[in-house]
Parts: C-alpha cells; sequence; structure tokens
C-alpha cells in the first residue's frame, strides 16, 4: 500500500472509528463493569455515577452495535434488560485493565507533571498564545 493510497486512508478511518469507540470515556467505563458482570440498565447507571441516561444508551446501542455487548429483553413486566460483554467485548479487558493500571501507577506523576506545565505556562498563556503547527502545513 502506498503512502497516501486510498487503501490506507480507508485503514486510517477505519482504525480512528474503532479507536474512538473503545477509547471513549464512558465505553471504556461499561466494558470494565461488564467484565465482572452481567448487568441492567439502571445498575449500569448508578456504578459509573455521571453519566446521564441518554448518554448510557447512546454508548450502549454503539457498544452492541460494534459487537462488544448484547442486550437480552426478558418478557416479563416490567419487561427486564441484562447487558453483558459478547466474546469480543471480552477481549478488550486485558488491554483496558493495562491503561487502568497504568494510570493508577502513574496518576501521581501526571499530577506533578500537570501542575509543573501549569506554573511555566499559566503567566505567558494569555500574552503569547502557543503556534500551532499542523502536519503538511506550509507557511
Amino acid at each position: 500500500m502506498a503512502l497516501g493510497s486510498p487503501e490506507k486512508v480507508e485503514t486510517c478511518n477505519a482504525m480512528g472509528d474503532i479507536l474512538n469507540r473503545i477509547g471513549d470515556k464512558w465505553s471504556v467505563m461499561i466494558v470494565g463493569y461488564l467484565a465482572r458482570k452481567t448487568m441492567r440498565f439502571n445498575e449500569l447507571r448508578n456504578a459509573i455515577g455521571g453519566i446521564s441516561q441518554r448518554m448510557l444508551t447512546l454508548t450502549l446501542r454503539n457498544l452492541e452495535r460494534d459487537g462488544l455487548v448484547t442486550r437480552t429483553v426478558y418478557p416479563e413486566i416490567p419487561p427486564r434488560v441484562e447487558y453483558q460483554l459478547t466474546d469480543l467485548g471480552r477481549t478488550l479487558t486485558e488491554p483496558l485493565d493495562a491503561l487502568w493500571n497504568w494510570a493508577s501507577a502513574h496518576q501521581h506523576d501526571v499530577g506533578i507533571a500537570r501542575r509543573e506545565y501549569d506554573a511555566i505556562h499559566t503567566d505567558t498563556a494569555d500574552q503569547h498564545p502557543p503556534e500551532r503547527r499542523y502536519a503538511g502545513a506550509t507557511r
């Protein structure tokens, strides 16, 4: 595949789409909770905290569309709906656990780096906005 070829662009677009889905904050949290057990909608909503009903609905629908989550409706009154990871969804648990462990181990270091950066750059940020350079851009 040549650099910039239609096949390469299509592959990059597909990868970006998938990474946006599985890297989304809510998707990561939902996959994390469903890795532990099958859950109902309100159970997930209460466990996650801070997610709106609409966002949870959209995220679950997208995860289901991507084949990562299954939705099972039981014919009861009121209907019972449960969500669980598919086999494909379970393959995400190891890389997500690794990211979680990294974030947990380094959250203090990142906090220090942010404070140091802000201390250096806060005074000059308003006076001299950073120059923005974009790949392929020429002046």
